[in-house]
């Protein structure tokens, strides 16, 4: 049996990352592959239809700067006004237990684990295009005009370090995209996957908005 990972999977806001990840889940479980999405806490407020231990753990500002000052989190940041972080004792404990884990991350989550020993892979997704990720943020419909701003000058400030991540992910058609991270989770023959130099090339031109 393979050894379980550690997965790494960032993306701007806008860019499809929670519905690819929720793919890659329903294939694994399909192809019996032990795969789960790590819970993070956080400070934000639950969004309408989530639930406390589901999508996060969500803990006052106080709590969270405690368990910072403990040493709890393997890694923490501050997005969008909100306080993130990943437990370490959750993340050793599927790991120990044969479960591989995806992360969702951003970019300051990435560089604090990437410092580590820990073995992982990191994957960044790619939205389509700049418009799309502008229309997918404003049409989400649950934040007021200056958070959705700070979103979007988050997503692009985020985009200049996809280059980073060793995998790079673009997600133009949802199906392929889709496939393409379920292959490098499941370790499988990456010969199909879209070029490095293709995605370079991408990255490239999304930069030049």
């Amino acid at each position: 049996m393979k050894d379980a990972k550690l997965f790494l999977v960032s993306a701007p806001s806008g860019a499809g990352k929670s519905s690819l990840i929720d793919a890659a889940l329903a294939k694994a479980n399909k192809s019996k592959l032990p795969l789960e999405l790590s819970i993070s806490y956080t400070t934000r407020s639950p969004r309408k239809g989530e639930s406390n231990a589901n999508e996060y753990f969500f803990i006052s500002k106080e709590d969270f700067l405690d368990k910072k000052n403990s040493d709890f989190f393997l890694e923490f940041a501050e997005v969008h006004g909100n306080l993130y972080g990943t437990s370490v004792d959750f993340v050793k404990s599927k790991l120990s237990l044969g479960v591989n884990l995806i992360l969702e991350i951003d970019v300051q989550g990435f560089r604090q684990i990437n410092e580590l020993s820990l073995h992982h892979e990191s994957i960044f997704i790619l939205p389509p295009s700049i418009n799309s990720l502008e229309q997918r943020i404003r049409n989400r419909g649950d934040e007021d005009l200056k958070a959705i701003n700070l979103r979007l000058k988050n997503a692009k400030d985020e985009l200049r370090h996809a280059s980073e991540f060793k995998h790079m992910i673009i997600n133009d058609s949802f199906d392929k995209a889709a496939d393409e991270l379920f292959n490098i989770i499941a370790q499988k023959d990456l010969s199909n996957q879209t070029s490095n130099k293709e995605v370079q090339q991408f990255l490239t031109k999304l930069l030049s908005y």
